[in-house]
């Protein structure tokens, strides 16, 4: 049965993330098999170990939610701020890094790595002569803007992804130096895609940061599917993968971290599809209730009400994993 968290103070972003993790089989699986630090200071200090205790309360537990205070305390300890507004991005990379860095067997920092990290590569390619620059780099969210670069709203997820992948001139002020050349020159920067893990983080840009510093929420509607085909979406000059890559690049939605509010003051909740029921739980904090795909669908957004509830954070479940 479903378990909620009670919120310590400004903890919902926290909580919903935690949710997210707990709630995905392919990361306990790898979170039960971490070693117990040897001494209770290692042990209190120890992301993994608090977060598989955390994991265990809640399965044991007869109780409908229970406090997370002694992962929150191991979170303090290694300066993650409690009591403030956070961002759901920022803290979900702030998670991943502790997790990653306190898991000592190198066969489970390397699993944890696959379920979660997309693949790269960059290229740059002058304009006037056949120099050109490769380089691969992993992310853990792929930041997807949700406005084009004349401030259009881009429709759906899918133009969203299209518009991350599209290529990009480089010019005037932004000209590139080159080797071969001897000078600067215009030149083509664009990014293709080359692999695509079990777990996909999308992040939707909604928050966004003018030249004055001052930032606005966009919460204009953009629909997402429960069903996502890389494949049909982008073309075959935005990927660099082989036929056997591709064909793994079918998802269907696990989760969705939703927002409420505005830049400085919100609240996040996270909605979650049980890999095991396959039913949809909105976990609220302490609060958790089954919901509906249309509910789900609320947190689209309106264009007339950016402090109602927002999708920001996406996550995708390979169909068909290798």
């Amino acid at each position: 049965e479903a378990v909620g968290l009670y919120n310590l103070g400004q903890t919902c972003c926290l909580n919903s993330l935690l949710q997210v993790f707990l709630m995905n089989i392919h990361f306990t699986r790898i979170l039960r098999r971490i070693t117990v630090p040897s001494s209770p200071a290692k042990r209190m200090s120890n992301v993994p170990y608090q977060m598989l205790l955390l994991l265990e309360k809640m399965q044991c537990g007869k109780c409908k939610a229970v406090y997370p205070k002694d992962l929150a305390y191991c979170l303090s300890k290694h300066r993650v701020e409690l009591f403030v507004q956070y961002d759901a991005a920022q803290l979900f990379l702030t998670l991943w890094n502790l997790l990653k860095k306190q898991m000592k067997k190198p066969e489970l920092v390397e699993e944890l790595s696959d379920l979660y990290t997309i693949c790269i590569q960059e290229h740059l390619a002058c304009q006037k002569c056949s120099f050109e620059i490769k380089s691969n780099s992993t992310m853990l969210t792929l930041p997807v803007p949700v406005l084009d670069a004349n401030s259009h709203k881009l429709r759906t997820l899918e133009d969203c992804l299209q518009y991350f992948f599209r290529p990009e001139e480089l010019t005037g002020q932004n000209k590139c130096f080159c080797q071969q050349c001897g000078r600067k020159t215009p030149f083509l920067q664009s990014m293709k895609l080359v692999h695509l893990p079990q777990t996909l983080t999308l992040h939707l840009k909604r928050f966004c940061f003018e030249r004055s510093s001052h930032s606005h929420k966009l919460g204009h509607s953009l629909p997402f599917p429960q069903e996502l085909d890389f494949r049909e979406v982008l073309t075959e000059n935005q990927c660099q993968a082989d036929d056997s890559e591709k064909a793994a690049w079918q998802y269907e939605l696990f989760a969705v971290v939703a927002h409420s509010g505005s830049t400085s003051f919100g609240h996040y909740c996270a909605y979650i599809r049980s890999l095991t029921e396959c039913k949809w739980y909105c976990f609220n904090d302490s609060h958790v209730c089954q919901v509906s795909w249309d509910d789900v669908k609320c947190t689209y957004g309106r264009s007339n009400l950016n402090w109602r509830e927002t999708a920001y954070l996406l996550f995708y479940m390979k169909k068909h994993p290798q």
